[in-house]
């Protein structure tokens, strides 16, 4: 296999003549975020270091490589490729996803492709192992469908780090099988471990007594030892669902021993952080089953799948160790699952590790309840499959069955999946990169060809491979839009009203009227993004991508290049932006002497809270409107611009609302029923709370709080020659709106 690498030479030359588009808070928030640490340097990577492992990853994976005899052009042109894509991303005119930056070109992005994901679909049913990386030992044939499957495939996608939406409708949940028996669960652990008293008083028994006094009672039982790794606890939750049900054919009992899982806060080499210890993944056996016990003779409901797959998220969360992000797809008419989270103590407990969204059609008009719930909390969001079947972006038309086996999506929103398929993204950033000279089909053209390079990684599971084979779904993206739009344009996206009558509904709309030069540019744009695919699917031999573009959420990548995050508005034209560190977080010092002002955080132990002054990046153009100000009806026409002329998947927009807007909610809803694939809403909250994340400033403060810094926290750094640590947490991060997405 040949292996492209970039040049150090290159490297040195593209340094001297581009200057990284830093954001306010980019070099931070990559510097905490995104740099690996190097082990034998003892030091975390510099930003070009970044990107060269980042796109040798990528390029890397062009299956002509693979060949036993290259063609000499084929070298040269990815070689030539990955120049341009390094100078691409260096500059931040665009930027893999945070998955990427984070993943790609380790030795666990070869062990684990699923990693370069940012996150999968899974439906809740009864579904086969196949040939997968994890088949539990208990299987006879590893190709009959088992109720522990999609739970497996949520646990592990979740450990590696990525974010799952799983579908519980009523016609997943009703092709479960009944619980067949109630179990007994015992869970050991011997003294050598050394989180051995936290885990006994989790529920575990003491291995060495438990054997010393166990009785021949007759009971039937599966005896199992979890090994230390992603797999071991995944089977092990396995074990527990499905000794409940025909799939195992004859148990009383299952007895899983724990005592080899590592410690908590030891080093989880591979895709990083430190273990949680066995603690949280004994509670979720004992959650799991007591569900399970309860069940026995029936069905699981929605809601009880839910609680699983939401006790596993918290499983992976525990103790700030990993991230995790999962979204929840019900049935409108299913009452239960709609006020499943009005459940305060088992919000507080679990349900919180799901946002929560129905299902509808276009048919679908009776939204006044939904807008009821939506005006508490923001649940549930909508989700139109029906669209995400039948049509790419809106003004192509009605394209029955374009998209068939769309199930449901992953926990943004933005992209529309089938079972067991990921979302795969790369964003451009027009007016970064339109400021650095690029032409921005070119730019496009870049970003296409880097997502569906991804296609082509190792993935661990077999619905998983047969659907991005058939598929070769991409996500590419654009970031900044509104600074772009307003730049650009002179303007915003909607430039007027209009009104129309809809015979269905009997009510009076307010349509929208769009910049026509926007129009013009976005379709130039999409079009180049579908030849990219065409003539580099073609080279390949492969399947066009079914879909190809989409709008992410962008929140902690967007901030290396400071622009507004996707679709959404900046908070405001001047703010107080506060980010958590660990206190021990080699930057501290760094802030510290650069002048930025620091605080213990009011709300957890040895986190220190920074403030940093920001200035929007489009503050000074005449026309800005911040997210403040800017009306609900707004939101949701710029959501439809991009569903109709940019996105053939979906557009993930956090639609934000005053108190005085709840009442026109549902009619929103209605009016852009036929125009938008997946809506969500959050009431606008504010900053009215102790070291809020964002906080706006006056322009006068701004000014003094930036008079106040003393120098480039990159350079002081630098110059500080600090000791740098590994495994350090990321604290209090959001890489989507609302916070339902995970940074790495």
């Amino acid at each position: 296999m040949v292996e492209i690498k970039l040049p150090d030479s290159f490297i040195d030359e593209v340094r001297k003549t581009v200057q990284p588009h830093w954001g306010e808070l980019g070099w931070v928030t990559y510097k905490r975020t995104y740099a690996r640490f190097i082990e034998e340097e003892n030091r975390t990577e510099e930003w070009h270091e970044t990107v060269k492992r980042v796109v040798e990853g990528n390029i890397n994976l062009d299956p002509r490589l693979k060949q036993e005899n290259v063609p000499t052009e084929v070298i040269e042109e990815l070689t030539e490729e990955a120049k341009q894509l390094f100078i691409l991303i260096y500059g931040l005119a665009g930027a893999a996803s945070g998955r990427n930056l984070w993943i790609s070109g380790t030795e666990f992005q070869k062990r684990n492709g699923d990693a370069l994901n940012n996150c999968w679909f899974i439906a809740i049913r009864p579904q086969p192992y196949g040939n997968s990386k994890i088949v539990p030992f208990y299987l006879k044939d590893k190709y009959e469908p088992t109720v522990s499957m999609p739970f497996s495939f949520l646990f592990d996608q979740l450990m590696k780090g990525g974010g799952v939406g799983f579908s519980v409708v009523k016609e997943n949940i009703q092709q479960m099988p009944k619980v067949h028996r109630p179990v007994e669960l015992v869970v050991l652990v011997g003294k050598e471990n050394g989180d051995y008293e936290e885990i006994i008083k989790a529920g575990a028994v003491d291995r060495d007594k438990f054997y010393a006094t166990l009785d021949d009672d007759n009971k039937t039982t599966i005896v199992f030892q979890t090994p230390d790794s992603r797999e071991g606890w995944v089977e092990s939750n396995a074990l527990v669902i499905d000794s409940h049900f025909k799939t195992i054919e004859n148990v009383d009992r299952i007895v899983i021993d724990v005592t080899k899982v590592r410690e908590k806060g030891k080093r989880i080499k591979g895709f990083g952080g430190v273990a949680s210890g066995a603690k949280p993944l004994v509670e979720l056996f004992f959650e799991v089953n007591k569900i399970l016990n309860n069940a026995v003779g029936r069905q699981l409901t929605s809601v009880e799948c839910t609680d699983i797959a939401n006790l596993i998220g918290r499983t992976v969360v525990a103790g700030n160790v990993r991230r995790s992000a999962e979204i929840a797809l019900g049935s409108p008419d299913d009452k239960d699952f709609i006020v499943m989270k009005q459940d305060k103590d088992k919000v507080l407990s679990h349900r919180w590790a799901s946002n929560n969204s129905v299902i509808v059609d276009r048919s679908f008009t009776d939204y006044d309840d939904i807008a009821k719930a939506l005006a508490v909390n923001g649940e549930p969001a909508v989700v139109n499959l029906e669209l995400s079947k039948d049509f790419g972006r809106v003004i192509d038309g009605y394209q029955p069955n374009i998209d068939p086996d769309v199930e449901g999506v992953n926990p943004c929103g933005e992209v529309s999946l089938a079972n067991g398929e990921p979302c795969n993204l790369f964003e451009i950033f027009p007016l970064v990169a339109e400021k650095q000279g690029w032409d921005l089909k070119e730019a496009f053209r870049l970003a296409t060809r880097y997502a569906k390079r991804v296609t082509f990684s190792p993935y661990d599971w077999e619905v998983s491979r047969k659907v991005i084979e058939k598929n070769r779904r991409i996500g590419i993206s654009m970031s900044g839009i509104q600074d772009w739009v307003l730049m650009k344009f002179g303007g915003r996206l909607v430039v007027g009203w209009k009104e129309r009558y809809d015979e269905e509904t009997g009510e009076v709309y307010r349509d929208p009227i769009y910049n026509e030069k926007a129009i013009k540019t976005v379709e130039e744009l999409y079009q180049a993004v579908v030849h990219a695919d065409i003539e580099y699917s073609n080279e390949l031999g492969c399947n066009y991508s079914i879909k190809r573009t989409t709008v992410k959420p962008s929140g902690t990548v967007s901030k290396l290049a400071g622009v507004s995050e996707g679709v959404h508005y900046h908070y405001d034209k001047y703010l107080i932006q506060r980010i958590r560190f660990q206190s021990d977080d080699p930057l501290i010092p760094a802030i510290k002497a650069a002048g930025y002002k620091t605080e213990p955080d009011a709300y957890s132990p040895n986190t220190t809270v920074v403030e940093f002054p920001v200035k929007a990046a489009s503050a000074d153009k005449e026309g800005f409107i911040s997210a403040r100000e800017v009306s609900i009806e707004e939101q949701f026409a710029n959501q439809a611009f991009l569903q109709a002329y940019w996105s053939d998947n979906s557009v993930s927009c956090t639609i934000t609302f005053k108190e005085h807007e709840v009442d026109k909610i549902a009619k929103l809803l209605r009016q852009y029923r036929n125009y938008t694939k997946s809506t969500s809403l959050l009431p606008f909250t504010g900053h009215g709370f102790i070291q809020a994340p964002k906080e706006p400033i006056s322009e006068e403060e701004y000014y003094e709080r930036v008079a106040e810094i003393k120098g480039n926290i990159q350079e002081i750094f630098q110059s500080m020659q600090i000791v740098e640590k590994e495994n350090l947490e990321l604290v209090g991060q959001e890489d989507c709106e609302g916070g339902v997405c995970p940074i790495k």
